[in-house]
């Protein structure tokens, strides 16, 4: 069935407290999205972010951002005063993330609230039902606070090593730290289902997003080091990245340890398996970050300084998935099988039956008029996008093309490309147009944005993961047009046709 849907970073939300949280303007991105008829919002890995603040390196694969938490909700409760979370700076910028100031002032203000947090039946039971994820991420966190913020890797041996007695004596000592953490969880819980459900309500799914690889300073690559290939110190004997190819004569190190898919195929998946568990809880559909990697994967050398003797192991290929369509039938996924395409990950798709993705700015550049990613040669069992998070956005993009590009672009989308804004909004109509069941457009595109509103650059660590949309921008106005281009290519919901 036909649908469309608008890729939109929680933490890119309006508020007033620095960066977007489940607050009221989440409810009111759902009410947009309602009037626009859309079926879909996408938000990317909604994990606590580490060091370089990005999403797609959480510190947990099962926690929730605390960042994320509704400060207004917390007033409601009584738990602090509009007073106290107004004392705090959490940036001047209404457009842009300043993760210095919330670092600064959102634990002071959650600590606040912790202070007068009486736990009850409901907070107990919380506890009890997620400890299998939520004990290990408390311990991680607080011992990650008592070794001044260091990787687990740098902490005393004991820690590092996960030694009972080292832990226990820790867990004695400092015991009542770990509540802390287990309190925002369960804060961040009932905001989630509370929107989550209201989500629901007027008709909209929540498309996830799980990163495919675990962080190296992460709670899971501490905790689940019998799932990775390093040895009993914790170091990788390899990790993760890309082989040397068109855009990168060294390739790509990405620094991720790699999982020991033989262990993990005779525990029959069991973390993996969890982890979706956790991922259906939270979204409606889930987009598979890297799914390549299943079917095949590169393994680099650790402290090797590039790719250059990267060598490509298979993954667990189709036995995985069909653990997974056995623990979860009717799973529902997007694959991002964006990149080379091998024979090996072709087939996996095939055999899968997940819709891959098609980014339309691909087309343009450097694939000639055989590009895959044309409108003309897409698969209705696809999800087609004008660009991802790691991709400039459409009118910062069309910027960056030759004359050659341009001309082709235009011609194919019949518009004028010395018209940006009227440019962008046909090329996002000629993303409507495709046979893809699935059609999504960041917002940015939608508010016809430049370079001011790109999320990610890869590649680089400046200015990522920032940008947040001006308070009170979107309208009834621009819902209404996305709404009547929705109708025309019918991918209104199926009850509004």
């Amino acid at each position: 069935m036909r649908g469309a849907g608008i890729l939109y970073p929680i933490f890119s939300l309006s508020s007033p407290y620095g960066m977007g949280t489940l607050s009221k303007e989440a409810y009111e991105f759902v009410d947009f999205l309602k009037e626009a008829g859309q079926s879909y919002w996408q938000v990317l890995p909604v994990g606590p972010t580490g060091f370089g603040d990005s999403p797609y390196q959480p510190v947990s694969s099962f926690a929730l951002n605390p960042y994320f938490i509704d400060l207004e909700d917390l007033i409601e409760r009584g738990l602090v005063t509009r007073q106290e979370v107004e004392s705090f700076d959490y940036g001047q910028d209404l457009t842009h993330i300043d993760y210095g100031a919330l670092y600064d002032g959102r634990w002071e203000i959650l600590k606040e609230a912790y202070v007068r947090f009486k736990g009850d039946e409901d907070y107990k039971a919380y506890c009890q039902k997620e400890a299998d994820w939520l004990q290990d991420y408390a311990l991680y966190m607080t011992l990650k606070q008592f070794n001044d913020g260091k990787s687990w890797m740098d902490w005393p041996e004991g820690y590092r090593n996960r030694d009972p007695k080292a832990l226990q004596a820790f867990i004695d000592e400092k015991g009542h730290y770990l509540d802390f953490y287990c309190f925002q969880q369960f804060i961040l819980d009932q905001q989630w289902k509370k929107l989550h459900a209201y989500a629901k309500s007027q008709g909209i799914q929540i498309i996830g997003d799980i990163p495919f690889y675990c962080a190296m300073d992460s709670c899971d690559t501490w905790s689940q080091s019998k799932n990775l290939l390093v040895d009993e110190k914790g170091q990788p004997s390899y990790v993760a990245g890309c082989l040397p190819d068109a855009f990168s004569a060294t390739g790509q190190i990405w620094a991720n340890p790699l999982y020991d898919w033989d262990k993990m195929k005779k525990a029959k998946y069991d973390w993996w398996l969890s982890r979706f568990g956790r991922a259906y809880e939270l979204f409606d559909v889930i987009r598979m970050d890297h799914f390549h990697g299943f079917a095949e994967y590169c393994a680099i050398p650790y402290g090797d300084e590039t790719a250059e003797n990267g060598i490509l192991k298979k993954g667990p290929g189709m036995d995985f998935f069909k653990a997974l369509k056995t623990k979860y039938p009717g799973l529902k996924m997007i694959a991002e099988d964006l990149g080379t395409n091998t024979p090996e990950k072709v087939k996996l798709l095939e055999d899968t039956g997940f819709p891959g993705m098609n980014v339309l700015q691909f087309a343009f550049t450097g694939y000639g008029h055989d590009s895959t990613y044309l409108t003309h040669k897409h698969k209705p069992n696809s999800v087609v996008y004008t660009g991802t998070h790691d991709n400039p956005t459409s009118l910062e993009w069309l910027g960056t093309l030759n004359d050659y590009e341009k001309e082709f672009v235009g011609k194919y989308v019949h518009s004028d490309i010395y018209n940006p804004g009227g440019f962008v909004w046909d090329f996002i109509r000629e993303a409507y147009r495709s046979v893809a069941d699935t059609c999504i457009v960041p917002l940015q595109d939608f508010l016809v944005k430049g370079e001011e509103a790109r999320i990610n650059r890869p590649g680089s660590t400046a200015a990522n993961w920032q940008w947040r949309l001006e308070p009170h921008f979107l309208s009834h106005e621009l819902a209404g047009s996305i709404y009547a281009l929705t109708e025309t290519y019918g991918r209104l919901p199926k009850e509004e046709k």
